[in-house]
């Protein structure tokens, strides 16, 4: 539970129950910390005392509404973040996290996040899950078995990786790909990008064990503590050879943000400079290449760097980005169109997002697993709590 400002505590609360006949309760087994933890956290946007964080859980029903019909108890399931009707105009679309029924007054919803509806979270023993048939993803095995790891990540860090490469535009071929940000969703951003084939993916950041994390997927670490990514990139580039035709073209074809407004200043690793990676990735991608922006951007920051904005407005290069003909894609991730598809390529053997997961702990770690996340020490890269 979110008690202040960098203070998380254990606490005692009232069981989940059933509210509407179209919910179910599940029996945690996995919640994952996610960075866009870390920004409630750090008290930048406006968590109130007594929130209940998470939104990455994985377990076992445990009750069922009297209308839920595609799960049943004892039914192991996987809940996205974005809880979704399934049957409103933009979900009928697609477009899942935009909801128009999770929140009265607005669209999508999530659980444990400050200003995306009033949903307990999954950091939890006992979750609530409205619109349970479409939000329940149903999966084999038993708790704790070889895809515990694999399939609590189905309920964010992967999908939404994989959400950032298909923002990016990043297709089956080897148009090289630099991610920006290497913590869980810029590192499941570039192994989904090695799934889908690309040749080359750089992934930049200034935490060592990300680092090697990133080159343990396959990908190129970038140290930006050692000089300017994008002309690292770019002579790492020129030293690999250029296709003919081609000399000019010595940035990337696909751009990711993975870090959102927290972004650090590069000569000031210590201090934030929200503009940063886009500013980077803006000099880095080639004339008519993609962006991906799946960094968070608050519309609410309650103590912003000297160069942000309590509203969340940024200053972006257009002007670079229109000259070169740059297409941008934005937003939350619209799980249910990757969720199953990214659940059967673990099955098959052929992901294993996992391998990024470097901690685990029961509840009552909770306070030091995100002391450690949020000051980026002990190599904590992903944290699994067990309940």
């Amino acid at each position: 539970m979110f008690e202040d400002t960098r203070r998380v505590g254990v606490h005692e609360v009232p069981d989940a129950t059933i509210v509407d006949a179209t919910d179910v309760v599940i029996r945690v087994t996995a919640s994952a910390i996610c960075g866009t933890d870390l920004h409630m956290y750090d008290g930048r946007t406006g968590a109130e005392p007594g929130l209940v964080l998470g939104h990455e859980p994985l377990g076992v029903v445990e009750q069922v509404g009297s209308a839920v019909q595609m799960v049943s108890p004892g039914d192991r399931v996987v809940i996205p973040t974005h809880m979704y009707c399934g049957v409103c105009y933009n979900c009928a679309r697609g477009y899942t996290a935009a909801c128009l029924r999770v929140r009265p007054g607005g669209f999508g919803a999530a659980y444990g996040y400050a200003g995306m509806g009033d949903y307990r979270g999954a950091q939890a023993e006992l979750l609530r899950v409205p619109f349970a048939d479409a939000n329940c993803i149903p999966l084999p095995g038993e708790p704790y078995d070889e895809h515990e790891d694999d399939f609590v990540l189905l309920a964010d860090a992967f999908v939404t990786g994989w959400h950032a490469t298909e923002l990016a535009r990043v297709g089956a071929g080897p148009a090289p790909v630099a991610v920006f940000g290497a913590g869980a969703v810029g590192l499941l951003a570039a192994y989904s990008a090695l799934l889908k084939g690309a040749g080359e993916v750089y992934v930049v950041d200034g935490v060592t064990a990300r680092l090697e994390k990133a080159g343990e997927l396959g990908a190129v670490p970038v140290d930006f503590r050692a000089g300017d990514p994008v002309e690292q990139i770019r002579e790492r580039r020129r030293q690999r050879g250029l296709p003919p035709g081609e000399s000019v073209l010595d940035g990337v074809q696909h751009g990711i943000d993975a870090v959102g407004f927290q972004a650090r200043d590069r000569a000031q690793p210590d201090a934030e400079l929200p503009f940063q990676v886009i500013d980077d990735l803006a000099r880095l991608v080639n004339p008519t290449g993609h962006l991906g922006i799946a960094g968070v951007y608050a519309d609410r920051d309650m103590h912003p760097a000297p160069d942000g904005s309590t509203s969340g407005a940024l200053t972006v290069p257009w002007a670079t980005l229109f000259a070169k003909g740059v297409s941008v894609g934005f937003g939350r991730t619209h799980d249910r169109r990757y969720t199953t598809r990214l659940r059967d390529l673990v099955l098959t053997g052929r992901a294993h997002p996992g391998r990024i997961v470097t901690h685990h702990g029961p509840l009552s770690e909770a306070p030091e697993l995100f002391a450690a996340f949020d000051r980026r020490e002990h190599g904590v890269v992903k944290a699994i709590l067990r309940p």
